[in-house]
């Protein structure tokens, strides 16, 4: 059996992606369970975090949001059985390649699938539904009422934000880098008739005046950004500076950063004391890292799952790629040239 690994590169150097061999144990453990891989989502691969969490390894599995079909349970599994179909997120110290066509899992990382869900949507969204709800619940407690802005909301994990804050009765409000991001915007703010819309306004690049008219002056609850300009600089859709940011957080407001490496000058600071605003760095991976919090862990993939059953949640659909391309696909991500790709098995 054949996975898809990555071979840890120098400082600088690019990363080099090869089919390896791979075998399973004979005895399953007690609490594992064996799937056949339908669909496997590919998202950049984060040496950087491996390495600061003492995982980095000369072969790195790659792919690791899997939907499939249960084969085989563990004799203390309790919660799935043969021919179940499952969807989850191997955890960073997997051994084990989502692109395998049978791979092993613990059964606290999978949640059952509905059968309405196609297994190539379900594993090309599961991570961007994960991050928006740990954005949204989980560091923003965000409720009915409250004002968010999404920055680059058209991207994948945007829209998720979006709809799931929609979902809530939040208004959102949001912003685009170009003008086919703008008009699929346009479409989910408010019709004729329409209640209820997703978004309420798209605002232009000039964040803070527009910020501020849309909200009366008062601000925006909550902020979740896509990455921020620590500098200023006049490229073209550069990401929003950092004193923009917190400028149209209002009193006891949220920011949700994906930067990680975001620094706040005393300035900065002085501004989030004077509002009592509060800065969250977004890492979903703490989910898989840490066994603290499992229960509400998969309570949250298959709130996640349930949503996307539903409607609730509606992920821009992703072209299915073939096995064979998964390299090609895998590179194409790591490059940052796409956000994402789903690998059909």
């Amino acid at each position: 059996m054949k996975g898809l690994y990555c071979r840890a590169a120098d400082k600088g150097a690019e990363p080099k992606f090869v089919i390896q061999e791979t075998r399973l144990p004979e005895v399953l453990g007690s609490h594992v369970v064996r799937v056949q891989v339908k669909a496997c989502g590919l998202s950049p691969l984060d040496v950087q975090l491996l390495d600061d969490v003492g995982l980095l390894r000369d072969l790195i599995p790659v792919g690791r949001e899997v939907s499939g079909v249960v084969l085989q349970v563990g004799d203390k599994v309790s919660s799935f059985q043969a021919e179940d179909e499952v969807v989850g997120i191997l955890p960073l110290d997997s051994s084990c390649s989502g692109l395998c066509e049978v791979i092993d899992i613990d059964e606290h990382y999978l949640v059952q699938k509905p059968e309405k869900l196609s297994s190539v949507c379900v594993a090309g969204a599961i991570r961007d539904g994960l991050c928006a709800y740990t954005a949204l619940h989980t560091h923003a407690r965000m409720a009915a009422g409250h004002t968010l802005l999404v920055l680059d909301g058209a991207s994948s994990f945007g829209l998720m934000c979006i709809q799931l804050a929609g979902y809530h009765g939040v208004k959102v409000l949001t912003t685009s880098r170009s003008p086919e991001q703008h008009a699929f915007l346009e479409q989910l703010r408010p019709g004729v008739g329409v209640q209820d819309p997703l978004v309420a306004r798209v605002i232009p690049s000039d964040l803070l005046p527009a910020v501020l008219e849309e909200t009366g002056g008062l601000g925006v609850d909550i902020v979740v950004d896509s990455g921020v300009s620590l500098q200023e600089e006049e490229e073209e859709n550069r990401p929003p500076h950092k004193h923009d940011i917190i400028s149209v957080l209002g009193v006891g407001g949220h920011w949700v950063t994906s930067h990680r490496d975001l620094q706040l000058d005393p300035p900065d600071c002085r501004s989030l004391n004077l509002k009592s605003a509060s800065v969250t760095f977004l890492n979903h991976e703490v989910w898989t890292a840490s066994s603290a919090q499992q229960g509400r862990y998969l309570h949250i993939l298959k709130d996640i799952v349930e949503k996307m059953s539903a409607g609730v949640l509606r992920p821009r659909p992703e072209a299915a790629v073939p096995l064979y391309e998964a390299t090609v696909a895998m590179e194409t991500v790591q490059r940052g040239q796409k956000t994402k790709a789903v690998v059909q098995l």
